[in-house]
C-alpha cells in the first residue's frame, strides 16, 4: 500500500490477495450529479461492480487524507456536498495540505487508484478539449497519458470538442479501444461519426490487450469506450441542439474554469427534459458492471 493513502481494510485484503478491484470517481457524485440522483448513482455503480465479482473503490480525499475507499458516514458527506472541494489531480497536496474533503476528478482518481495499485477504473465520460476554447483542456487527458491502468467510460463528455479531444489522445499515445463498437461514443450518444481504429468484443480481448501495452513499458492509460445503453441514448441531433445552447446560455452568465462542466451538464439535463439524466445513470452502471468484468478477467490471467 501506498504510505501516504488511506485503503480501506477491505480494499487493501483484496488487493493484497490479487482478487478485482474497480476504482470509482467521487465529484461525478458531489458536483456532476444533482441530489437526489447522485446517491442513486453511487448505489448502482457500487451495486455493478459487486455483483460482477469485485470490490468498488471510490477515491477522495477526506479530512486531507486521499484516500481509496470510503466510509458510510464520509460518502454520507460528500453525497450531500457538506464543503467538499473538486480536487484534480494538481489539486492533491492542497487539498492534504488545507486538511480539505475534497472529491477527486477522472484525472485525481486515477492518480489515487494507481498508487494503491489498481489496475482499472470506472467513470461515465472522460474531459477533454473544450469547444469554445481550444487551449482549455482537461487535465484528465494529461493524467491518462502517464498513468498505466485500464479506465472505462463512454467517450468524452458531449459537451467538449470530440473530434480534436480524440486527436489530442492519438498525440498522447492514449490507445482507445471500442467495447463492441467501431465508433467514437458520444457520451449520451451512441455515435458520433468519429471511427476507431481497434475494437474487443469482450472482456478477455481487453485483458490481453492491456497485458500487451504493459509488456512493452507504455505507461499510458488504455481506454476502453462502450456506448450508452441502447434504450437510454438520445438523439445525436437533439443532444448537439441541446449543447450549442447550453454554451450560448454560459457566455451570457459569463461560466468560466471549473464551473463551465457542471453548468452545461445541468443546463443539458433540463434542456433534454431530464432524458439525458436518465442516460448518465445508466451509461454509468453499464460502465461499472464491464470494468468489474475487466478486472475479474486481469486477475485471472495474473494468476495463469
Amino acid at each position: 500500500m501506498h504510505p501516504t493513502i488511506r485503503v480501506l481494510p477491505r480494499i487493501a485484503a483484496a488487493l493484497r490477495a490479487h482478487k478485482p478491484v474497480v476504482a470509482l470517481e467521487s465529484s461525478v457524485l458531489a458536483q456532476g450529479l444533482p441530489i437526489p440522483q447522485n446517491r442513486e448513482a453511487a448505489g448502482r455503480m457500487v451495486g455493478a461492480v459487486e455483483r460482477g465479482g469485485a470490490v468498488a473503490a471510490i477515491t477522495a480525499v477526506v479530512a486531507g487524507t486521499p484516500a481509496v475507499g470510503l466510509e458510510g458516514d464520509e460518502l454520507e458527506r460528500f453525497l450531500m456536498r457538506d464543503g467538499v472541494r473538486k480536487v484534480s489531480a494538481r489539486d492533491l497536496p492542497f487539498a492534504m495540505a488545507k486538511g480539505l474533503d475534497g472529491a477527486t476528478t477522472v484525472a485525481a482518481s486515477l492518480a489515487l487508484a494507481s498508487a494503491a495499485g489498481i489496475e482499472v477504473f470506472a467513470t461515465g465520460g472522460i474531459g477533454g478539449v473544450h469547444r469554445d476554447a481550444p487551449f482549455d483542456e482537461s487535465a484528465d487527458l494529461a493524467e491518462l497519458a502517464h498513468t498505466p491502468m485500464i479506465v472505462v467510460c463512454t467517450g468524452a463528455k458531449s459537451i467538449l470538442d470530440l473530434p480534436a479531444t480524440l486527436e489530442r489522445l492519438e498525440t498522447l499515445g492514449v490507445p482507445v479501444l471500442g467495447y463492441r463498437t467501431d465508433e467514437l461514443p458520444g457520451f449520451f450518444t451512441a455515435g458520433t461519426g468519429l471511427g476507431l481504429e481497434y475494437r474487443a468484443n469482450d472482456a478477455a480481448e481487453i485483458a490481453a490487450m492491456f497485458r500487451a501495452h504493459r509488456a512493452l513499458g507504455r505507461t499510458q492509460s488504455l481506454l476502453v469506450v462502450q456506448p450508452p445503453p441502447a434504450e437510454f441514448a438520445l438523439d445525436r441531433a437533439a443532444v448537439e441542439s441541446a449543447v450549442d445552447e447550453a454554451q450560448s446560455e454560459a457566455r451570457r452568465d459569463g461560466i468560466r474554469g471549473a464551473a463551465v462542466t457542471p453548468y452545461l451538464l445541468a443546463a443539458v439535463t433540463r434542456l433534454t427534459g431530464g432524458s439525458s439524466l436518465d442516460a448518465n445513470l445508466a451509461l454509468l452502471e453499464q460502465n461499472a458492471a464491464l470494468a468489474a468484468e475487466i478486472a475479474t478477467m486481469c486477475c485471472e490471467r495474473a494468476r495463469s
